[in-house]
């Protein structure tokens, strides 16, 4: 059975750019709820003893498992989505990630231009990736829902979430606001 993954820092650690409050919504009601559902749904099944990257895998486009592998893949985003921030993130990473970015969309800063744009266009709830491919090569992808790039054989590397319940309370309809406050100051390029 699954367990929600502890948050990698305190629920008031992003403020002033995602309040306490949010953090308290999204991670104990929207990320627990997800967790539960999937738990519900797999005992008993085949999927019960499986990793979760193996559930959604398994589960990915197969109608008569859309429940499962929507809760899975919203349990998974969730988690990964945590560990994209953190307290005084942003910037530009400051690794080889910067020479890969560069290399692959031209400039960090048209890096920033088409992930924003991934993310503010949309339409719907969903997710905004950086992913990178089996030979290495990066790219932005978004996905609708609880979709994710698992499914198609990618390596995510960080993923801002705009379904409403990430920013509504704090931002409003300003999703664009949301994700600029998400790379210049909250991105977590340390883990990569």
């Amino acid at each position: 059975m699954f367990t929600l993954p502890k948050l990698p820092y305190e629920m008031n650690a992003l403020e002033p750019y995602i309040s306490k409050n949010t953090i308290e919504f999204h991670y104990l009601k929207h990320h627990q709820s997800y967790v539960d559902n999937l738990n519900k749904l797999i005992t008993g099944t085949e999927f019960e003893s499986m990793p979760l990257e193996e559930i959604i895998k398994e589960t990915a486009g197969k109608a008569q498992y859309t429940p499962i592998f929507n809760n899975a893949a919203q349990a998974w985003n969730h988690a990964f989505f945590w560990k994209s921030m953190t307290k005084n993130g942003g910037g530009e990473p400051k690794n080889q990630l910067l020479a890969d970015i560069v290399a692959d969309f031209g400039s960090f800063e048209n890096f920033k231009t088409e992930f924003k744009n991934a993310a503010v266009s949309q339409f719907g709830s969903g997710w905004a990736w950086l992913v990178r491919n089996h030979e290495g090569k990066l790219s932005v992808l978004k996905t609708a829902n609880a979709d994710n790039p698992l499914v198609y054989g990618l390596h995510p590397l960080i993923t801002v979430d705009v379904w409403e319940h990430a920013y509504y309370l704090d931002y409003q309809n300003r999703r664009a606001d949301f994700v600029e406050a998400f790379l210049n100051h909250l991105v977590n390029w340390h883990n990569l």
